[in-house]
């Protein structure tokens, strides 16, 4: 394989001679669009299927437009790359292409095969790389749902899990013992098949998808040498169990790690399980960093003569006990701050604060107080002295909503506009 994004030839990938008209590149690209579409392929070669359609996709929109097509025929692929001629946006780096392109290689390494080069670790004064590293599989990313008191006591969950493993039997070979496999025939014996994926505006390179039909070994073994335990899969199902430690002080957004729990795969470093936390929608309390909030209810008679009780029933099941003195009154939307009761920290022994919004619960209509009585203890009252002219008493609703404030505004009109303009009055004509 060329180390060179210019290997790629967007002729070949449409399959059309490179002196082709603009009527021969649209036709050849129905063609290949067609044959290559992930709806008209097996299950198993529909992830190839798709690379291989929107490299087609790719090559036909750099090879339709002249322009594009004519900064291709000059400099190749290397046009659309970083620092290249085309004077294209440089949103895409060789390097990364590069790394992609060799990345089931095991790096720049991989490349030891090449005439006259004795690999590129070999080079002198280039520091080689060394052994080639292992690719790592995949992480299996999860969401998780977890109320406030969990986050707030912490907790260890136990869960079920399925999955991949290394076949014992065959130590995740896929042959019986004394067996030897031969060449898988799809992708010649190196366990990947050779793509286009794109990479940016204008910009595919090429890419390696794991084979499917030899499981990224390169190898197959015939039937009658299969491992009887995995069928010739290399791993059988795992089932167990997991714990999961939620720390005191989590948070949304938070990711619990299980190293090395994803599905095994042979040749490669085992994958994680991770879990996405989420926290559940509390009844009482709402939460904002490491701080709580909860409603304080109230009556009309303790908001005037003070309360000693318990308010709140905290995440952890303690009581919250206030004691409100006499004469120091609660005033609607009141909001009252406790210190230190709000959610631990994750680091530490610090815990954020907890806030009280104070709601005055009124007598429901219908109350007959003893009036004299009441203003007998209460301070004398001293309306504010308006000044103007008395009017009769008006009507009033009792229950109006504030979101109606302002509402008629729009479809308010004159009446004497609509009077206006009806019917034919007498009209004035210039003489």
């Amino acid at each position: 394989m060329n180390g060179s994004s210019e290997s790629i030839d967007l002729y070949e990938v449409l399959g059309i001679a490179r002196g082709a008209s603009k009527t021969e590149i649209k036709k050849a690209y129905h063609k290949a669009a067609l044959s290559s579409h992930p709806d008209k392929v097996p299950q198993d070669q529909r992830e190839e299927a798709e690379v291989t359609f929107k490299a087609v996709s790719q090559a036909y929109e750099i090879l339709y437009d002249e322009d594009t097509r004519a900064r291709y025929d000059q400099f190749g692929m290397a046009a659309f790359e970083k620092g290249g001629s085309s004077g294209m946006d440089a949103g895409v780096d060789l390097d990364d292409i590069l790394a992609q392109m060799f990345g089931g290689m095991g790096g720049m390494g991989g490349m030891g095969g090449m005439p006259g080069m004795g690999g590129m670790g070999g080079m002198p004064g280039m520091g080689g790389r060394g052994p080639q590293r292992r690719q790592r599989g995949r992480d299996v990313v999860q969401q998780y749902e977890v109320s406030l008191e969990d986050l707030y006591k912490g907790k260890t969950v136990k869960l079920s899990s399925t999955r991949n493993k290394l076949c014992g039997a065959c130590e995740g070979v896929g042959g019986k013992a004394g067996t030897k496999p031969k060449k898988c025939a799809t992708c010649d014996g190196r366990g990947w098949n050779q793509t286009l994926r794109q990479v940016g505006p204008g910009l595919v390179t090429q890419e390696n998808v794991n084979c499917g039909n030899c499981k990224a070994t390169g190898k197959v073994f015939r039937e009658k040498d299969r491992c009887k335990k995995c069928k010739g899969d290399c791993v059988t199902e795992e089932k167990k169990v997991l714990e999961v430690y939620i720390p005191r002080g989590s948070k949304e957004g938070d990711k619990i790690v299980l190293e090395g729990e994803a599905d095994e795969q042979p040749g490669y470093d085992t994958g994680d399980i991770v879990f996405v936390l989420e926290e559940k929608e509390h009844e009482v309390f709402s939460r904002a960093g490491a701080d709580l909030m909860a409603p304080l209810k109230v009556d009309l008679v303790e908001t005037l003569t003070g309360f000693s009780r318990v308010v709140l029933k905290h995440l952890d099941g303690r009581g919250i006990q206030l004691t409100h003195p006499v004469g120091e009154i609660l005033k609607p939307g009141q909001t009252i701050k406790i210190p230190g009761e709000g959610m631990p920290h994750k680091k530490g022994e610090g815990k954020g604060d907890l806030y009280l919004a104070v709601q005055i619960e009124f007598p429901e209509n219908g109350w007959s107080p003893d009036v004299e009585a009441i203003r007998k203890v209460l301070p004398v009252a001293k309306p504010e002295v308006i000044t103007g002219e008395p009017i009769d008493e008006l009507d009033y609703i009792r229950e109006a909503s504030i979101e109606d404030f302002g509402g008629e505004d729009a479809s308010w009109e004159d009446e004497d506009d609509e009077d206006d303009d009806e019917g034919d009055g007498p009209q004035c004509a210039q003489q």
